[in-house]
């Protein structure tokens, strides 16, 4: 082997190092969010109930869909930013600024437009005390998303799972909690607010330690256009992604009654908890992706995106089993009414695992072909809502009245979402087949082995009791699917997920 070939694959192995790493990092995260999201939907359900966290559902999807637009895609397009620069602290320090710079600029043009319109946060409800003011957490979104992102590039996950899965959780759980004996009404959006800030401030301690303050830095306005243009389709992009999982909540709305909206709502966020683990590995991929273009490595990063994938897919359908098949149990946590929300759940616990072939492979279009990327995501939305309206009217013509006619819209727009999502995949995965001329394998049989078992051991669980269903079943279910995925789904590269490290390769 020549000494450039093990350079090669010594960077190689570092990449799929690297990535494992933050697969660990994630995987840790998700369990710290799913013990803080838990007792928030909880104290959100017994004490506020559905109606009120319908009109709070509703108000932080229209804030969320702002800052996700105010961001400009540089959660993503960051890594590319800094990947041209110089390697120089300073440098980088200035890219960061930049970024920075153009997310607080579009963040006050959506807050100003929110601030002068707060109907569109609140339109089935009045306004009250300072609602009209809510608009201003997107600053704190952008501002920590740009932060995570630029720590991200340099392989630190761990500020993110604090800022992420311990410190806007558990302050939002807790905070929602005791402001509920301040204000019933307003006790959840404060609790919110003060989540949001206590993210920022966690995420910008550890940027400060690593980038340091951009010294001499001036805004070149030529710069900051010229980023902004390049990323406007990555924004788009990122938009239409974000919205395709916001906007059969925002269809259901228009349908359905803010309680049935808020049933919804907690279907969704139980559904978001595995979305979190593929959506936290864009910062690890978006460099280790940028670095092999530049060399042209299309292979390794077709085996990179293969990997990656595999471990998103893997880890999703385990606990989309987990919670889907004591859907009923886990919903009703919540509260006795919130169970009809259960066939939503399903499907949108299937939706996420759908949907994963579509983000690792949009991990390196939107650097190889982000127009076609953004036609891709624009055509899955119109898709998204025509099989949304299809389904929900096919409610009515089935003849469903009464209470159970909300749940039944509330299931269709789920199956709407999932079937766009897998759409999405398929035509993404091959799109990006064909750009790197190689294959992409993420797909394995054990897969369907471990979904076999792990379903047989999780409809037996829903004969006991709901309280051994929940505590026995769930912990039976990931045993059985985690032992056949790991002994024989897994090889190698897949075992560096959990610590198990190859040799190195020899000259």
């Amino acid at each position: 082997m020549t000494a450039d070939a093990a350079q090669t694959n010594g960077r190689n192995a570092e990449d799929i190092a690297a990535l494992a790493k933050g697969g660990r990092t994630n995987v840790f995260g998700f369990v710290l969010r799913l013990a803080a999201r838990i007792p928030f939907l909880f104290i959100a359900g017994r004490l506020y109930g559905p109606e009120a966290l319908g009109r709070f559902a509703y108000a932080i999807l229209i804030i969320e869909f702002a800052a996700q637009i105010a961001s400009m895609g540089l959660r993503r397009g960051l890594a590319e930013i800094l990947s041209e620069q110089d390697d120089a602290v300073k440098s980088h320090s200035h890219g960061v600024a930049d970024a920075l710079l153009i997310g607080i600029l579009v963040s006050a043009m959506g807050a100003a437009f929110l601030i002068a319109l707060p109907q569109l946060m609140f339109p089935n409800s009045g306004l009250n005390g300072l609602d009209r003011f809510l608009p201003i957490v997107i600053f704190f979104i952008v501002i920590t998303d740009i932060a995570l992102a630029a720590l991200a590039y340099r392989f630190d996950v761990a500020s993110a799972v604090r800022a992420r899965a311990v410190v806007e959780p558990w302050t939002i759980s807790i905070a929602a909690g005791a402001l509920y004996f301040y204000s019933a009404r307003d006790g959840l959006i404060i609790a919110y607010v003060l989540s949001l800030l206590a993210g920022l401030i966690v995420a910008l301690y550890p940027l400060w330690r690593s980038y340091g303050l951009p010294w001499g830095y001036r805004p070149d306005i030529a710069n900051l256009t010229a980023i902004t243009r390049r990323n406007l389709p990555l924004a788009a992009a990122d938009a239409a992604d974000w919205g395709s999982r916001r906007l059969d909540l925002a269809i259901l709305g228009l349908f359905a009654s803010p309680a049935v909206v808020g049933i919804y709502y907690v279907a969704q966020q139980v559904a978001s908890l595995p979305q979190k683990l593929k959506t936290s590995f864009d910062p690890i991929l978006g460099p280790v992706i940028t670095r092999n273009l530049q060399t042209k490595q299309y292979g390794e990063i077709a085996r990179q995106v293969g990997q990656v994938g595999f471990w998103i897919i893997a880890a999703q359908a385990g606990i989309a089993l987990a919670l889907g098949i004591p859907g009923g149990g886990v919903m009703g946590l919540v509260g006795p009414q919130f169970v009809g929300g259960t066939g939503a759940l399903a499907f949108l616990l299937a939706a996420e695992v759908a949907a994963a072939t579509a983000v690792v492979s949009e991990a390196a279009l939107i650097y190889m072909a982000r127009l076609r990327n953004l036609w891709i995501s624009l055509a899955t939305l119109g898709l998204q809502v025509l099989l949304s309206v299809i389904l929900i009217h096919a409610v009515d013509w089935i003849g469903i009245t009464g209470r159970s006619r909300g749940l039944f819209q509330a299931a269709a727009v789920a199956l709407a979402l999932m079937l766009a999502l897998a759409v999405s995949s398929a035509i993404k995965a091959r799109l990006l087949e064909k750009l790197l001329g190689a294959p992409i394998s993420i797909w394995r049989w054990p897969l369907v082995w471990a979904v076999t078992a792990a379903t047989v051991v999780g409809v037996a669980a829903t004969y006991l009791p709901e309280w051994a269903e929940l505590s026995i079943g769930i912990p039976a279910i990931l045993g059985v699917y985690g032992w056949i995925i790991w002994t024989r789904g897994f090889g190698a590269d897949d075992r560096a997920l959990l610590g198990k490290k190859k040799k190195a390769p020899t000259i």
